[in-house]
């Protein structure tokens, strides 16, 4: 069982102004809860106990609403940043001595899906295990092949999009410094350093560490006003009397 997962909230979501101006993005609601709040009821719905989330971004809201997790039966912490977000690889690298030695979840704070998160699952060699998505229009080129193995290549058609949630292991970031190299990316004087995962995630493809999955049901990227309000409309739709749920993932 999975007890550990990082929820990724440190971004000033730019595209969300002016709701992001006075309001941290995964602390906006759609259907009557915060987008966090649906990441936090079900990861405590499969057994995970211990939740990283980090912050940078009007960072002092998030323990003001979210307290220490007991409402969930949960124990929430916080990876400060501080002003400038470290980004997706970077934040990792800054909250994983809180993540514990073994696999955890990670979530982009912005996404809203029903994939049942209780899937997730590694491979013995695998460092990470990535759900995937089919293209949404302002993706249309995708980032990665998922073969029909279910193993993740950086190039092949078609092509999906990752999720923005996954199962990894402490070792994705083993060779953290040497991936950024390879990648052309220059980190140091960065402290701590500020890099985005996808760079270590392309090296870990390389080495053939990379698994994933094709979720076919509802997946949303909350990314501007517009993609919150429908997410809205169609939660609460969902929640009136009578109505059937959503698509589930057929697996």
């Amino acid at each position: 069982m999975i007890r550990h997962a990082l929820i990724l909230a440190a971004g000033r979501g730019e595209r969300m102004q002016p709701l992001t101006g006075h309001t941290p993005k995964p602390l906006l609601q759609a259907g009557g809860k915060r987008l966090i709040e649906w990441h936090l009821e079900r990861l405590a719905a499969i057994g995970v106990s211990d939740v990283v989330i980090n912050v940078s971004h009007l960072a002092e809201q998030f323990p003001a609403a979210l307290g220490d997790g007991s409402r969930w039966n949960l124990r929430i912490s916080y990876s400060l940043e501080g002003p400038q977000p470290l980004e997706t690889g970077g934040g990792m690298l800054h909250a994983l001595e809180r993540l514990g030695d073994d696999a955890f979840i990670v979530a982009n704070g912005d996404i809203w899906t029903d994939f049942e998160v209780a899937k997730l699952a590694l491979g013995s060699a695998d460092v990470a295990h990535l759900v995937m998505v089919d293209n949404p229009a302002h993706v249309p080129q995708g980032d990665f092949h998922l073969d029909p193995q279910g193993r993740i290549a950086a190039q092949g058609s078609p092509r999906l999009t990752y999720a923005g949630l996954g199962v990894y292991r402490p070792g994705i970031l083993a060779h953290w410094q040497e991936d950024l190299a390879v990648a052309g990316v220059n980190w140091e004087g960065d402290t701590p350093a500020r890099f985005a995962l996808v760079h270590v995630l392309r090296a870990a493809i390389r080495r053939g560490e990379v698994s994933g999955h094709h979720h076919r049901g509802i997946w949303t990227d909350v990314g501007t006003p517009q993609r919150l309000d429908e997410l809205d409309r169609l939660l609460r739709e969902q929640a009136e009397p009578g109505c059937l749920p959503g698509r589930a993932d057929p697996g």
